[in-house]
């Protein structure tokens, strides 16, 4: 499933595309949406909003599409109203005079009016998105210093849109790989220090991920590692994908552990010997 810096990409995208420009034709896949076809013709879109994993569509008749990748869905762009060549179900086509967005395989698509969107189930229980500029470490931090939270053990917290949006697997594994936080700790299990760095990480690996197009690891030890001839995969991230392989700080093997169905890379020695 896309983390925060790819919906936040993918938003980047669809709003070169589209936003501003006049609306020529709206397909929608699903038949409780037919009828906003001919209502969206002939209008702009206003603004093209990551929620979390989620993705907000706003027109100038102040109706809103919300969209939610899950597992499968993507949003894909085209030009002069060709449709890219994909294997993929077609849920949403926007297309104005010079390019189209298109949404593909996505489940959870529903219009909504502007007084409805921080009303939906989802959105309203976000918390603080990682990725946006205007979240602040202070508000990081009282999360993760918060009695709702401090229970809670960090290798599901951290997947928990609730706590902080836009955070998931692989940035799990490089947060806490980059405090140094033993994945089966809670935040009272944790150090003051440890707080305060994975505040801090969440914040900092989050939008870098995003500015760069996935990549976690900072742009020296990016440099060192293509210099050695190394590939995009074996420098994107610090821990996560990276079983077996040595740790870039301590040399030791990247170690996995199974949680909730989904894995977690981590350094024994990094996370574990040293708390």
């Amino acid at each position: 499933m896309p983390e925060g810096p790819e919906i936040w990409r993918a938003a980047d995208k669809i709003s070169e595309a589209i936003t501003g420009k006049e609306i020529e034709e709206v397909f929608f896949a699903f038949e409780e949406l037919k009828p906003f076809e001919q209502e969206l013709q002939g209008l702009k879109v206003d603004s093209i909003t990551p929620r979390g994993k989620a993705i907000v569509t706003s027109f100038e008749n102040h109706l809103n599409l919300y969209s939610h990748n899950q597992l499968y869905g993507k949003w894909m762009i085209g030009k002069d109203g060709s449709e890219p060549e994909t294997n993929r179900s077609l849920r949403v086509a926007i297309h104005t005079s010079d390019s189209s967005a298109f949404l593909y395989s996505a489940s959870e698509i529903e219009m909504l009016e502007d007084g409805e969107v921080e009303a939906h189930p989802y959105i309203k229980k976000l918390g603080p998105d990682v990725v946006h500029p205007e979240t602040t470490y202070d508000e990081v931090l009282q999360r993760y210093q918060s009695s709702s939270f401090k229970n809670r053990k960090l290798s599901t917290l951290l997947l928990d849109q609730g706590f902080l949006s836009g955070l998931g697997n692989y940035l799990r594994s490089e947060i806490l790989f980059c405090s140094g936080v033993d994945p089966e700790f809670r935040p009272r299990d944790c150090s003051e220090d440890q707080i305060e760095a994975l505040a801090k990480h969440s914040l900092e690996l989050s939008r870098r991920s995003y500015k760069t197009g996935g990549l976690t690891t900072p742009d020296d030890l990016v440099k060192a590692l293509k210099e050695e001839g190394a590939s995009r995969k074996q420098y994107r991230h610090y821990a996560y994908g990276r079983a077996d392989k040595p740790c870039y700080k301590c040399g030791k093997e990247i170690q996995v552990m199974e949680t909730g169905g989904r894995k977690i890379y981590y350094c024994e020695t990094e996370q574990k010997t040293t708390n």
